[in-house]
C-alpha cells in the first residue's frame, strides 16, 4: 500500500516532529467501534491530536515524532478503505496537541440537511493550485470562503466573500439568503484542507449553482505548491491546533490583514480573553495584551473569574 504526502522532502528532516492533516470520505459501518479501536492504537503509538469518525469517513489532525507519524500513516493505509488517503505534512519542533481524541460523529462536516449529501456522488470540480490561481484572476469570477468568519479574519484569498458565520451548520441558510444572484456565475471555493469544500460545493450544486469549483487540497496545499507559493493569499491560515496559524504566502506579497482589537495596529496574534466565562478569541498585539491584562474589554478586565496564569 502507498499513500500520498504533501509537504515532505527527501532530505534529512529539520525538525523531530510532524503534524499530519488528512481526511477521506469513505463508508465506515460502525464508527463507534472504529473510533474506540483507533483511539487504543493512537494511545499505544503515542501520537496526539483530534480525529473524527463518521459513517461517511475520517477527518484528522495529529502530531508525533517522525517514527510515530511514519508508523501511523503506514497503519492507516494498510486498511484498504484508506489506501489512497492524502496526508498533508508539516515539520514541527514538538507536539501540536496535548492529548489524543478520537470521537464518533454524525457528520464529518455538520450541515444537518434534510437530504443526503455524499461528496463521492456530488461535489464541485477540483482545481490544482496553479489552476485555482489562474481562475482567481479571471473576470466575473466569484470566490467564496468556505470557512468561519474568525478563520477568514486571520487570512483569506484576495477578493473572497466573507461568510459572517461562526459554525459550518449555518452555511446552508447563508447560501440561500446571500448567494442566489451568483448561480449563473463561475464560483470558486476553498477551505483549510479540502474537506469542507467537498461538501460545500455539493451544497451549491444542489441549490442550483451551475459552475462550481474547489481548491484541491485546500489552503495548506496551495501554500506548499512550488509554482504559486501561496500568492494572492493575504494573512495567515487558521489551524485547529496549538499553532493557531500557519504562513501560506511565501512571496513578497505576504502581509498581515488583521488588526489589534484595542489599538488597531496590524497584528495576527489570536489570544483568548482572560475572563473564563467570555473566552473570546481576538487579535491583540503584545503591548495591548499586557496593558489590558489579556482581556477583550474593560468589563472582562475587571471581573473576578479570570484565568490566573496566561503566557
Amino acid at each position: 500500500m502507498s499513500h500520498v504526502t504533501y509537504g515532505l522532502t527527501m532530505n534529512t528532516p529539520e525538525f523531530p516532529y510532524r503534524i499530519l492533516l488528512y481526511y477521506k470520505y469513505v463508508a465506515i459501518d460502525n464508527p463507534e467501534l472504529f473510533a474506540k479501536e483507533h483511539l487504543d492504537y493512537c494511545k499505544s503509538l503515542g501520537v496526539k491530536g483530534r480525529i473524527l469518525i463518521a459513517t461517511e469517513g475520517i477527518n484528522g489532525t495529529l502530531s508525533g515524532t517522525i517514527e510515530q507519524t511514519d508508523a501511523y500513516m503506514k497503519h492507516l493505509c494498510s486498511d484498504e478503505r484508506f489506501a489512497d488517503i492524502v496526508f498533508k505534512v508539516d515539520e514541527a519542533e514538538g507536539h501540536a496537541f496535548s492529548k489524543i481524541f478520537v470521537r464518533p460523529k454524525a457528520e464529518l462536516v455538520t450541515f444537518r440537511l434534510n437530504y443526503e449529501l455524499n461528496p463521492n456522488e456530488i461535489t464541485g470540480h477540483y482545481l490544482e493550485p496553479i489552476e485555482f490561481y489562474k481562475a482567481m484572476i479571471e473576470e466575473d469570477v466569484v470566490i467564496v470562503d468556505a470557512r468561519t468568519d474568525y478563520e477568514y479574519d486571520l487570512g483569506h484569498f484576495r477578493n473572497a466573500i466573507r461568510p459572517p458565520i461562526g459554525s459550518f451548520k449555518e452555511f446552508p441558510e447563508w447560501v440561500r439568503e446571500n448567494l442566489g444572484a451568483f448561480k449563473e456565475r463561475k464560483v470558486l471555493t476553498y477551505c483549510t484542507g479540502g474537506i469542507r469544500c467537498e461538501k460545500f460545493t455539493g451544497l451549491l450544486l444542489k441549490e442550483g449553482f451551475k459552475d462550481v469549483y474547489q481548491l484541491h487540497g485546500g489552503i495548506v496545499t496551495y501554500g506548499k505548491d512550488e509554482q504559486v507559493k501561496g500568492r494572492l493569499f493575504d494573512g495567515k491560515c487558521y489551524v485547529f491546533d496549538e499553532r493557531i496559524s500557519v504562513p501560506i504566502n511565501h512571496t513578497e506579497e505576504d502581509m498581515i490583514v488583521s488588526e489589534c482589537l484595542h489599538c488597531g495596529t496590524k497584528s495576527d496574534r489570536y489570544i483568548n480573553c482572560a475572563n473564563m466565562y467570555c473566552n473570546k478569541q481576538f487579535f491583540c498585539c503584545p503591548e495591548c495584551e499586557e496593558t489590558h491584562q489579556h482581556s477583550c474589554s474593560d468589563e472582562c478586565k475587571t471581573v473576578e473569574h479570570r484565568k490566573m496564569a496566561i503566557v
